[in-house]
């Protein structure tokens, strides 16, 4: 059992959230009771986990995606006052993290997608990127299609490809979750075999295909599943608190 300003404290002890400039507020974003003694995790708090939350009867959900994004409307109406509703009836605590849960060196999404896709952490893709990609080696090098098929399976998502046409295996790699498909330009830059990110725009393709580098979009969602899971997991044994990670599926 935690109080939830312990579970904050601790929270924002090991993501340091200050050395981010964010598109969202991290923290706490609503407050529900004040202890903590079950703990639900997901990728994004859309209604369908706080559903999941509130049919668990947890005491706080823990998110990569929240609320209050800059540039969105700030009126309280339709599927926001329904989200913010649905806490606030049930009393559970919304703690959401994203560009520090994005860097963490343990419990990140660049270093935990790396350790399901089998990939060696070597270093970081932009020094001056808050540390948010990596790079480092395929353990098993294949070629592009054989990595894009293995990725696939691992993901349990279909993984697009974009690059040259080439059965070279690939060794050096840089990668970055998410929507993080712009820094694509970095592993050009540091002379890397491929790239892999969640979501692909169109520009990324010719980029690939023009500049020799292979690149996989593994999903935006399946690929930053696994750094709040290892978090959540983190905190049930520093805590002692109960912890379930809810993967709802999603295309994207």
């Amino acid at each position: 059992m935690a109080t939830r300003e312990e579970v904050l404290s601790h929270l924002d002890e090991i993501l340091r959230p200050e050395k981010f400039s964010d598109y969202c507020p991290n923290g706490l974003q609503v407050e529900g009771r004040g202890r903590i003694e079950s703990l639900m995790t997901g990728v994004t708090a859309s209604q369908a986990l706080l559903d999941c939350a509130v049919s668990a009867e947890v005491d706080a959900v823990l998110v990569h995606h929240g609320y209050f994004w800059q540039g969105e409307d700030a009126r309280v109406t339709g599927m926001k006052a329904q989200r913010l509703r649905t806490l606030l009836r049930a009393d559970i605590n919304l703690f959401a993290y994203h560009l520090p849960l994005d860097a963490h060196e343990t419990w990140g999404n660049s270093v935990q997608l790396a350790e399901q896709l089998g990939l060696e952490v070597e270093g970081l893709l932009d020094e001056k990127d808050s540390s948010l990609g990596r790079i480092g080696q395929v353990r098993d090098t294949a070629s592009a299609d054989a990595l894009r098929q293995r990725f696939t399976e691992i993901l349990g998502h279909p993984v697009l490809w974009a690059g040259p046409e080439s059965d070279a295996p690939v060794s050096k790699i840089g990668w970055c979750t998410g929507a993080g498909q712009k820094m694509i330009e970095h592993a050009v830059r540091l002379g890397l075999d491929a790239f892999i990110s969640g979501e692909i725009s169109e520009p990324t393709a010719h980029v690939a295909r023009e500049c020799g580098i292979h690149y996989f979009a593994c999903g935006h969602h399946a690929t930053e599943r696994y750094g709040v899971a290892a978090l959540g997991a983190h905190l049930a044994e520093h805590f002692g608190v109960s912890h379930e990670f809810v993967d709802l599926p999603n295309p994207a």
